[in-house]
């Protein structure tokens, strides 16, 4: 891990410092609300529906045991509302027949981030200076700036790696932070990278997407991609390079960059994104960026290029770590009744390692009780422990929002297993069905149409039967609860969108969307099935299509191959057939959440 040097450590408590001082004079009333917002949006400080919510930054999803256990301190201590708070969002939730909402939680987010939802704002200077402490904070999580860079979870552990690419995320994560023409763009700004040949980190769905590739020659550089994204208009990421050679990418982010805050629309928030300038322009977006890169190049003598010696000082800090020639950890048995499990466990949730030695093993977050992504306060404790006993004290956050240990003995991998079962996270469910991507929709976002965690909740509850699971096969399924698009549904296998429709929540589902990935294929956004459903009318449409599937299915084929074959009209068929009748409206069409917040758009 990225080893913060003393100016590093001074210059987040320093922050931690600044947002005390903002808060005090805010809470004082010296400092209104309109002008508290911009600088406690820059910290990650939300207002959402209900209360505050913080987005903890975990730059390229990296994070140590030592985070781990603040991050579960902050959910046991902090995330907790006030009983007006709590008592009002029950009130909305009693449509559902919940008698709770889930607090002391931290919750995994797809741009490997930790988000709080329920921290007082008075609170929220103690979380700074706790975040301190282990070198975390949330600069730059919010506001139209360049946001957390993100890559591939098995970064510098893949057995397919070009180049590990968590170097290049942390040189472009210090270019970026604070950076002064950068900080206030037209809109949020995202970058991810991979340098391996199988995209895992949906590299094309972003504002700028970096492939670490090898020419011809053998000499490392980036294929540059920009202008993707999801939203109201979901576009995968159009190539402008090719090759640019590894030590000119802040240069030529800087151009890229550069244009965009000179050119990006600000009179309409829903065409503020890159991607509308790169489909607008076209090829006018692409020229003006190289001429704007020459420049930096000949006129501003190329400042960012950067050095072999600071790629070397950065690359020290990513080192496989030294691991014990023998594990200190105590043999397991793996019981014979439970084989079937493990073996299980080995297909999905263990991924092959670089060093023949090791292996990265996914705990999963997402089973019955408990929304895709969230971990309560001893979750994340366990968490940690495991993280030092198993994987040298580290973890990655996944884009899949579940928590990956990559250096894992194999000789350990029984009795991580048989801890993990203990603790609830070895389901092998990763990459199935039940593994789905979900905002926190409606139950804390103001910008939801609907509810995410509920429908999360009902499918996860139809599909407990791991023999059942296995059969179907890998398959995304993404939900989100607007068009917004946090739970990345235009990516999903299947693709679940709330909308509202004459004040009730209602749902779109769509199909054959792909992140990029060798199990998806090339990125591309899912097409609409047709109307939407009522919210208890999607397991139903869920069961239908995948009974379509299993119907249609070829061999071992999985979901998506089977989809791209045989093609929409059978799937749609049988999602039309599975609606309810007319006569029972009442029952599916569920009450739209309260009004928005003030400041709503505050994604």
């Amino acid at each position: 891990m990225y080893q913060y040097t003393d100016f590093d450590k001074q210059f987040v408590k320093l922050r931690a410092a600044q947002h005390r001082d903002q808060l005090e004079r805010n809470l004082a009333g010296t400092l209104s609300d309109e002008e508290f917002r911009p600088l406690r949006l820059q910290n990650g400080w939300y207002v959402q529906r209900y209360a505050p919510m913080l987005r903890v930054a975990v730059p390229y999803g990296e994070i140590s045991a030592d985070q781990l256990r603040v991050m579960g301190r902050i959910a046991r201590e902090f995330d907790q509302p006030s009983k007006a708070v709590f008592d009002k969002a029950i009130g909305t939730q009693a449509t559902w027949g919940t008698t709770h909402l889930p607090v002391g939680y931290g919750h995994f987010t797809t741009r490997q981030n930790v988000q709080f939802n329920w921290i007082p704002l008075t609170d929220s200077a103690d979380v700074m200076d706790l975040l301190a402490t282990v070198n975390m904070h949330g600069i730059q999580t919010s506001g139209n700036c360049i946001r957390n860079i993100t890559t591939d979870e098995l970064a510098g552990v893949a057995a397919d790696e070009i180049a590990d690419p968590r170097p290049f995320a942390e040189i472009l994560r210090q270019w970026s932070t604070l950076h002064p023409e950068f900080a206030f763009l037209p809109r949020k700004f995202k970058i991810a990278i991979t340098g391996a040949t199988d995209d895992r980190a949906a590299v094309r769905w972003h504002d700028v997407g970096l492939y670490l590739i090898k020419n011809d020659k053998g000499e490392l550089g980036f294929r540059v991609l920009v202008g993707g994204g999801m939203g109201r208009t979901p576009v995968i990421g159009t190539e402008i390079r090719a090759f640019l050679p590894w030590n000119q990418i802040m240069n030529f982010l800087e151009a890229v960059v550069r244009v965009y805050n000179r050119w990006g629309r600000r009179d309409n928030i829903y065409k503020a994104r890159i991607k509308i300038l790169v489909k607008a322009e076209g090829q006018r977006y692409i020229d003006e960026v190289e001429a704007e890169y020459q420049n930096i190049l000949t006129q501003d003598g190329a400042p960012h290029t950067i050095t072999q010696a600071e790629l070397d000082r950065v690359t020290a800090c990513f080192v496989p770590p030294k691991l014990a020639e023998a594990s200190e950890t105590k043999a397991a048995t793996v019981p014979p009744e439970r084989q079937k499990d493990y073996d299980r466990w080995l297909q999905q949730n263990v991924a092959a390692h670089k060093n023949p030695k090791l292996r990265a093993v996914t705990l999963s977050f997402k089973r019955l009780g408990q929304a895709p992504g969230d971990a309560d306060a001893d979750q994340l404790d366990t968490a940690a422990a495991f993280a030092d006993q198993f994987s040298a004290g580290e973890a990655r956050v996944t884009h899949d929002q579940n928590l990956l240990l990559p250096w894992v003995r194999v000789e350990d991998l029984p009795a991580l297993w048989v801890a993990a079962s203990h603790a609830g996270l070895a389901r092998s469910n990763i990459r199935l069905l039940t593994d789905m991507i979900a905002c926190p929709g409606g139950d804390f976002c103001a910008l939801a149409n609907a509810r995410s965690i509920p429908i999360a909740a009902q499918i996860t509850e139809r599909y407990q039967d791991m023999d059942e699971l296995h059969d179907l096969g890998e398959i995304d399924l993404h939900i989100s609860g607007c068009i917004n698009s946090c739970g990345h549904h235009h990516s999903g296998h299947i693709g679940i969108l709330g909308v509202d429709k004459d004040g009730k929540e209602w749902y779109q589902v769509s199909l054959g969307g792909s992140d990029g990935s060798a199990l998806s294929g090339d990125a591309v956004a899912g097409k609409v099935v047709g109307p939407s459903f009522g919210a208890l009318e999607v397991p139903g449409v869920i069961e239908a299509l995948l009974d379509t599937f299993r119907l249609n299915r070829q061999g071992r084929e999985t979901f998506i191959d089977a989809f791209k074959r045989i093609g929409m009209e059978p799937f749609k068929t049988a999602a039309n057939a599975a609606r309810l009748a007319d006569k029972h409206e009442e029952l599916h069409q569920m009450p739209k959440i309260g009004g928005f917040a003030k400041d709503g758009q505050e994604a």
